[in-house]
């Protein structure tokens, strides 16, 4: 009989292979066919019912015991663009290419969970993919999908969404608010300024303000948010001799737990200081803290885990929203996420696996 240690080795080669293998099969934002397909296949070819709910979403489900709770695991199928990053590589300790941290490691403990669950179980559970998560709140796969098929979801007691938190259980997630901020003058030739009315002065005026603003702590559950606002894009102007009389910035504002979308739109007002106007483009709420349920007690407790907030959007607001609790829980690094040089641990993978597997045995 293998030890311990040698079954987790062979886990991991089949996590490491397993998430090699998804990088290799694009699926930048709105181009998730391909794996939506490949992992139905997959999922299929073990021997799992698997409901293809339509616009890039797949729910599978092991068989499940009588009165046990449901939970759900959930993971994006789309990436970032690439950056000469695809296909992947490997070695002995690490998987590198697109979407290892964000989320192909993920998907890959998802889809071997439910090829090989637990024998003995406290939890059932399903797997959820969905695509377009990478793109603004409002071009959503899964925001759709919770609405039509409200049914699937009545039965889930706690949400995991998978998203990158090198095996942290991240509670929460911070609201995101994105924004046009114009800056309006008067255009005239660059050998007469004194003539005109320089909008990228103006505009430098408004960003060094907003930029001596300090990111401030909000407190959820014992767990610091930090609340920040970012001028992201900037253009303007229409020859080397012309004054331009109109600048553009791009705008984002994200909040924390226990703020609504029109209090966050009112803040980012306030912080822009009356400089310019602002136009909101698009909004997606915060998601509150769901440490006091019992199930992600039992999280915790079956791999001892760190809890912190996630200071970032994920689709636990969307989950919420539907009152679901969700909490952020795999594999990958945030700070690899959305890097040319992406990756995950081997290890992490295996622990990934591990934490849950332990997690639905003692439920």
């Amino acid at each position: 009989m293998a030890t311990p240690t040698e079954q987790d080795a062979a886990l991991g080669e089949r996590l490491a292979a397993r998430t090699l293998e998804l990088i290799d099969v694009a699926s930048e934002s709105r181009q998730e066919a391909a794996l939506h397909q490949h992992v139905l296949e997959l999922l299929h070819a073990g021997g799992l019912e698997v409901d293809d709910e339509g616009d890039t979403c797949l729910w599978a489900q092991p068989p499940r015991g009588v009165g046990r709770p449901l939970v759900l695991l959930a993971g994006h199928l789309d990436t970032v663009p690439a950056q000469g990053n695809r296909p992947g590589s490997r070695d002995a300790t690490t998987v590198h290419g697109l979407g290892a941290s964000d989320m192909k490691s993920a998907l890959a403990v998802m889809a071997e969970l439910a090829l090989t669950p637990p024998d003995q179980r406290a939890l059932d559970f399903a797997v959820l993919f969905f695509g377009r998560e990478e793109l603004p709140g409002d071009e959503s796969a899964l925001a759709p999908l919770l609405l039509r098929a409200a049914e699937r979801f009545a039965e889930v007691e706690l949400v995991v969404m998978m998203e990158p938190t090198v095996n942290a259980l991240q509670a929460g997630c911070l609201g995101n608010v994105n924004a046009r901020w114009s800056f309006s003058g008067r255009s005239g030739h660059s050998a007469r300024p004194w003539l005109a009315d320089n909008a990228i002065e103006r505009a430098a005026a408004g960003v060094m303000h907003l930029a001596g603003a300090e990111p401030v702590e909000r407190v959820c559950q014992g767990l610091v948010f930090r609340e920040v606002a970012s001028v992201t894009r900037i253009g303007g102007g229409i020859a080397h001799n012309v004054i331009p009389d109109h600048v553009a910035c791009g705008l984002n504002f994200r909040f924390a737990p226990g703020r609504t979308i029109p209090e966050a739109r009112a803040r980012l007002a306030e912080l822009t200081g009356g400089h310019g106007e602002l136009e909101i483009l698009s909004a997606a709420a915060s998601a509150p803290v769901a440490l006091d349920r019992p199930l992600v007690r039992a999280l915790r407790a079956a791999g001892e885990l760190e809890v912190e907030p996630k200071q970032a959007w994920t689709p636990v607001a969307e989950f919420a929203e539907r009152g679901l609790p969700a909490v952020n829980f795999g594999p990958g690094d945030p700070a690899f996420a959305h890097r040319r040089d992406e990756q995950v641990g081997v290890q992490a993978l295996v622990r990934c696996f591990r934490v849950l597997e332990r997690f639905l045995v003692a439920g």
